[in-house]
């Protein structure tokens, strides 16, 4: 029983809300001849607006099109210019990167020259002392050889701390 009351109420709620769609009307205008012609007329002048607004439209892009080419012309004339200044810009770079190059093989060339002269001036030096330290060694031998024949001579080098 309650089964039936809810399907009739679900039933009676279906048929409320789809029951506005059963009842709307679609009214129709009446709508003369002359109405139609009109509207047509009003339709034809409007679409020949448009054509005139087009063809003033077309008109304009003519013109920018002939700016653009003249615009594409100076570009390729710049391009010719950037296309020099890049060819300078790069026999300079060069012309630097030479220069550095230079600078660098001089500096390691004084430096070489001056290991070199420093070898060459200390060679004398050396050789000299070493003459000179062969001499100082064979004097004092002499000395303490003399020192054994003569007790004074000896004295004064054990003074010294050489005998």
């Amino acid at each position: 029983m309650k089964i039936d009351i809810l399907r009739i109420f679900s039933i009676a709620i279906i048929f409320t809300l789809f029951s506005t769609f059963a009842l709307a009307v679609e009214t129709r205008m009446s709508v003369t001849d002359k109405e139609l012609l009109e509207r047509l007329h009003s339709l034809d002048v409007r679409i020949a607006r448009l054509e005139e607004g087009q063809k003033g439209l077309s008109k304009q892009i003519d013109g920018l099109d002939k700016r653009i080419d003249g615009l594409d012309k100076r570009i390729g004339g710049l391009d010719e210019r950037i296309g020099g200044l890049d060819k300078r810009i790069d026999g300079l770079s060069n012309m630097i990167l030479g220069g550095f190059a230079v600078v660098f093989a001089g500096i390691f060339s004084l430096i070489g020259f001056v290991i070199w002269d420093r070898r060459t001036a200390i060679s004398p030096v050396i050789s000299k002392t070493k003459e000179l330290e062969e001499r100082e060694d064979l004097t004092l031998k002499i000395l303490k050889e003399y020192a054994r024949k003569e007790p004074k001579l000896a004295e004064i080098l054990k003074s010294l701390g050489l005998f």
